[in-house]
């Protein structure tokens, strides 16, 4: 298992792991933002944390048919775990704000279906897609990501997240943010907003 300060010093070296003002996805401000797809585009560094997660998601699930990622942000994760698991991959897309499958993807009746994201802070997104496969009549058996970057106060989902990391990053709604992060310009990544 990668120790926490070996992943966040390969976070470091890719520019993963980000200090500023930003707006997260879930509309949440933070001072630290977790763009995983640098991580994921140096794969020799990004491997040794996938395996990580992959032994993790083991140990926790025994029987898993799919696993489903959302994009853009899950793509490159979900394949990689479901490399590595031996698992069918597949990834829901948005259309007109809503996600959807396409590209001939389904979700067969009663399959065990696993959730794989990049980052959780809200769980806004993977809720999103566990309509998909409760819509399938499959089973939802949990969620997995890289990060888990949630706290009790914003976390949507109710069953329990395996993280590779989990990164204690305060957010704050936009009507309550402290001065120090108020003087500093916004930055608004990720993709929920690309048209």
């Amino acid at each position: 298992m990668l120790s926490q300060k070996k992943s966040l010093n390969i976070l470091k070296k890719t520019n993963a792991l980000l200090e500023g003002h930003f707006v997260l996805s879930s509309g949440l401000h933070s001072t630290k933002y977790i763009q995983c797809a640098k991580l994921l585009s140096f794969p020799h560094m990004a491997n040794k944390i996938c395996l990580s997660l992959a032994k993790k998601i083991k140990r926790n699930f025994k029987k898993i048919d799919l696993i489903l990622s959302p994009a853009m942000g899950g793509i490159i994760i979900g394949y990689e775990i479901g490399k590595l698991l031996k698992k069918e991959t597949i990834f829901c897309e948005r259309i007109k704000g809503k996600f959807k499958l396409r590209r001939g993807f389904r979700i067969k009746k009663k399959s065990k279906v696993l959730i794989v994201e990049d980052v959780i802070t809200t769980g806004k997104s993977s809720l999103e897609c566990a309509k998909l496969i409760t819509r399938s009549k499959a089973k939802l058996l949990g969620f997995a990501c890289i990060i888990d970057r949630s706290s009790k106060k914003n976390l949507k989902i109710k069953k329990k997240i395996i993280s590779h990391l989990k990164i204690d990053a305060p957010t704050f709604k936009k009507n309550n943010l402290p001065e120090y992060i108020k003087s500093t310009p916004i930055i608004i990544p990720g993709s929920r907003f690309v048209k």
